[in-house]
């Protein structure tokens, strides 16, 4: 299967969807990794332009680790924003190039705007690339079919209730790995809120596990719209 993972900031997939990622690209599956804006203003010492250098970088290398191919549309950190056509646009070209079986991103309803945006983003986007007369002058065939959704977990759990959920308990360390290459992040949260952010995924990661009976795992919804449901178990 072809895997679309679109997540706002670097880092952010790496977070909600690691060691599924991990998981899926082990099992033979084409993982593509988007990251929507360039992290510019994720820090308070580095600045922008040198820092979307530096988180690029650093997306790269993780998802080098599972052997995905890592995409960047470069929007600037809050300035994402679903009702710009440019950056349908841009999600409808990735969309229809690599043509996934399903797609994984954030939920409706998340800890702040960017993450809410690049949610409704997909999900506009995701039919817009089935539309045979939108867009035609990329030269792209349109998707054959509207994408089933998945979401993945909010930050810390908060708020969101999985209905399915991956083992990941083979691939945490992996999963870590991928978080531990987003360096400006890690120091970042650590100075700045005193936050030991490997700590932290890989509580999530336990409770999570705890819900389903494993020693790891990641939580999922479905995106319960027409015509994206499936009979089909796509998580792996």
């Amino acid at each position: 299967m072809n895997v679309l993972a679109v997540g706002c900031h670097p880092d952010d997939l790496e977070i909600g969807c690691g060691g599924t990622l991990a998981k899926l690209s082990s099992l033979g599956h084409k993982v593509t990794m988007v990251h929507v804006a360039n992290g510019d203003k994720g820090h308070k010492i580095i600045p922008p332009e040198e820092l979307i250098q530096i988180r690029r970088l650093e997306a790269r290398k993780a998802g080098s680790l599972i052997g995905a191919e890592v995409v960047s549309l470069n929007t600037p950190d809050l300035l994402v924003k679903s009702d710009r056509d440019e950056l349908i646009s841009k999600l409808v070209k990735v969309i229809r190039e690599v043509r996934p079986d399903y797609i994984i991103t954030h939920p409706p309803e998340d800890y702040m705007k960017d993450h809410t945006e690049v949610s409704k983003a997909v999900f506009d986007a995701s039919f817009s690339a089935t539309i045979p007369h939108y867009n035609l002058d990329e030269g792209i065939d349109t998707h054959d079919k509207v994408a089933p959704i998945y979401y993945m977990d909010t930050l810390a759990g908060v708020g969101f209730h999985p209905t399915e959920y991956v083992d990941i308990s083979d691939y945490i360390d992996v999963k870590i790995d991928m978080n531990n290459s987003h360096q400006s992040q890690i120091k970042w949260l650590y100075e700045h809120d005193g936050i030991d952010f490997l700590d932290f995924v890989r509580t999530v990661s336990k409770f999570r596990g705890l819900q389903c009976g494993k020693a790891y795992a990641e939580g999922f919804t479905q995106c319960q719209a027409w015509p994206r449901l499936t009979t089909a178990r796509l998580l792996p």
